[in-house]
Order: structure tokens, then C-alpha cells, then sequence
């Protein structure tokens, strides 16, 4: 959590752990999405909208690969420690591919928001989409987009925060899948006793 605490990354560091991965109802903004998707290239400047399509592909995995490994979670005893049970959840759940992808993806749409708040134009154009998103029930996929925009812009220079993200996910990605089964839990155990 070293990003959170470090001002020039915090904002950026929230709107990851929050708008992707957070434990808010992200149902309304998916349906947005959803309803727009064929029609999006109209509302929204082309740029944006193929970071709404990340958005949706993020969602899509993440939901898709946390609902299986929860079921695998629960059904193992709870006194096992967590980290041995997630371990056991990852594996179980397997989906290697679909772990990459989600990677990809994730690094896409932050480097995708990292050019974009260089176009101060982009801003002012989000800003006047406002009134069209709300009218056309697309509030909070236009909030989304806004919030992740005005994150990035406040960072500044994103290549140790893209790095980081890269690096770490592919670390607990390798270590999850190929390492021991008690190397990885123990390399989780003192990861979660850290934070």
C-alpha cells in the first residue's frame, strides 16, 4: 500500500482499488454500459469510449473470476489460515489465461488514462458530456470516466505506478499459479501481515 501513502499516487492508487476492484455495486454503470455499448462511439470522444470498453472487459473478468474463487473459498473449512485457503481458492479457480488478460487489460486502460489526461481537451469535452450522459441515463459510466481522468491528471508522469501495477500483479500471477503451494501461501501470509 506504499501508493496510497505517497500524495503523488494516492488519488490514482483510490480510483484502482475502488472503481475496479472495490467492493461497491458496480451493477448500474455495467448496465449503462451495457445499454451503449453498439452506441457509445457516439457520445463519448473515440478515446474514451474504447476505455469504457476496457472498463466493461475489467468488470466482466474480474466479477467473473471473484464469484469462482469465492465459491471456492467458502467451501473450504475456516479454520485453514487465509492465505493457505486463498492459495487452495486460486488454484482451484485456475483460469490462468483470463488472470492474464485481466492484466493486459488493467495496464491498457491506465496507460490508455495516462495519454489521455495529456489532452486538455479531453477534460473540457468530458465536462460538457455531462448533461448528453445524464440525459441519456449514462451518469455513472460519465462519473466513472471523470473520476478516473482527473486521478490520472493529478499523478502526472505514471511509468513507476504502471510498473509497479505490472510487476506485482505478475509476481502473485506466477506465484499463485506456479510456485509451491506453501511458498505461495507464505509469500501471501507476509504480504497480508504487511498491510
Amino acid at each position: 500500500m506504499d501508493f496510497l501513502s505517497d500524495a503523488r499516487h494516492a488519488q490514482a492508487t483510490r480510483f484502482f482499488l475502488e472503481e475496479l476492484y472495490g467492493e461497491h455495486d458496480f451493477r448500474e454503470r455495467d448496465r449503462q454500459f451495457g445499454r451503449i455499448a453498439g452506441a457509445i462511439e457516439r457520445l463519448f470522444p473515440e478515446a474514451v469510449a474504447l476505455l469504457a470498453v476496457d472498463l466493461a472487459e475489467t468488470h466482466a473478468l474480474t466479477e467473473t473470476l471473484d464469484y469462482r474463487l469465492a465459491t471456492h473459498w467458502l467451501g473450504q473449512d475456516p479454520t485453514i489460515p487465509a492465505a493457505v485457503r486463498y492459495t487452495k481458492s486460486w488454484r482451484l479457480t485456475g483460469q490462468h489465461e483470463q488472470r492474464e488478460r485481466q492484466l493486459v487489460v488493467v495496464l491498457h486502460m491506465a496507460t490508455e488514462l495516462q495519454r489521455l489526461t495529456r489532452m486538455n481537451s479531453l477534460r473540457l469535452a468530458l465536462k460538457l458530456m455531462r448533461r448528453p450522459a445524464q440525459a441519456a441515463g449514462l451518469s455513472d459510466l460519465q462519473q466513472f470516466l471523470e473520476r478516473g481522468f482527473d486521478s490520472f491528471s493529478t499523478m502526472g508522469d505514471a511509468s513507476r505506478f504502471l510498473s509497479a501495477i505490472q510487476h506485482r500483479e505478475r509476481y502473485w500471477i506466477d506465484t499463485l499459479f506456479d510456485a509451491n503451494a506453501a511458498t505461495a501461501s507464505a509469500a501471501l501470509q507476509a504480504e497480508l501481515a504487511r498491510a
